[in-house]
């Protein structure tokens, strides 16, 4: 009964942390106003011309979409995006502003299962790092070997960012910035099981283990594999890592442990009194500032 009640709950689990759909603990989304500190960045966004670029996934055989955003004159610069967890690409368009102003051709991607792309789970990063290694070769086809590369992503698609970083990349890719990405799926699920269903230890590992398990047969991976410490390890490139001060949702300690974790050039920045994801609408002129002065020095 009680290994019949564990699987019940490793499903349930499942549902609530790896399917794609309308999450009960996440901010429903609102219609766009005025009194947004974001309000003139995501308006751009939303009426600027987008070109639909599509590519098939690393593996599973999904069709993967992304909006692309040239420069407004050409430039050899571009940024691949990353969003959160069960967001999209639309969500990030005020971040496409900031590197747009900067210069750059911008590309926001769709990870598999979100928005456009297809697929039926979350990849908390591990998948998805494989299939931003394609977007990446296919920024390099259609814009040049000339091409100087960024990956920028935010919350998951931070920790995304620090995955791909340990993989072996083209040239071409010169730095990442991420923002309030978590150190690996399992310890970020393991807290998030406390912090919302107040599971105790006892429940929490095993049914993580479980659920983990269930993954790994549905969606081809477990939660440790999708460790964003193990992969900067192997990174060496520049990487700027922003976290809000007063996050609960990936908790602002994890940015050290990042931060530590690297093997390339680095900086830190916490942003006092933001929340998960919000550094940028907490701050706005000084994380334009921040990402400007940090991509100066190593994107030329």
């Amino acid at each position: 009964m009680l290994a019949g009640g564990l699987l019940g709950a490793g499903l349930y689990f499942y549902q609530v942390a790896v399917v794609p759909g309308q999450k009960s603990f996440l901010s429903k989304k609102t219609p766009l106003r005025k009194s947004d500190p974001l309000y003139h960045q995501k308006l751009w966004y939303e009426n600027a011309n987008k070109q639909r670029w599509t590519i098939k996934s690393a593996g599973g055989n999904y069709r993967l979409v992304a909006n692309y955003i040239p420069a407004t004159h050409k430039s050899a610069k571009t940024v691949l995006i990353a969003h959160g967890f069960n967001g999209s690409k639309n969500d990030m368009g005020a971040y496409a502003y900031l590197f747009h102003q900067l210069g750059y051709n911008v590309l926001l991607r769709d990870a598999r299962g979100h928005g456009q792309s297809q697929g039926n789970y979350i990849g908390y990063g591990w998948p998805d790092r494989l299939d931003d290694k394609k977007w990446i070769q296919q920024i390099i086809h259609k814009n040049g070997d000339q091409s100087k590369i960024v990956m920028f992503g935010v919350s998951m698609g931070g920790a995304t960012t620090m995955m791909v970083s340990g993989l072996h990349l083209p040239s071409q890719v010169k730095a990442f910035v991420e923002d309030c990405g978590y150190t690996n799926a399992k310890t970020e699920i393991n807290y998030q099981a406390q912090q919302l269903y107040h599971l105790p230890t006892i429940v929490r590992w095993p049914l993580i283990n479980i659920v983990s398990g269930i993954t790994r047969i549905r969606a081809g991976y477990f939660f440790g594999q999708a460790n964003a410490i193990a992969q900067l390890h192997h990174n060496h490139r520049p990487m700027l890592f922003i976290h809000g001060g007063k996050d609960t949702f990936v908790p602002t300690k994890m940015i050290d442990q990042n931060y530590q974790a690297t093997r390339g050039p680095k900086q830190k920045w916490i942003v006092k009194n933001a929340g998960h994801a919000k550094s940028y609408q907490t701050s706005p002129k000084q994380y334009e500032q921040h990402v400007a002065a940090f991509l100066k020095q190593y994107v030329k």
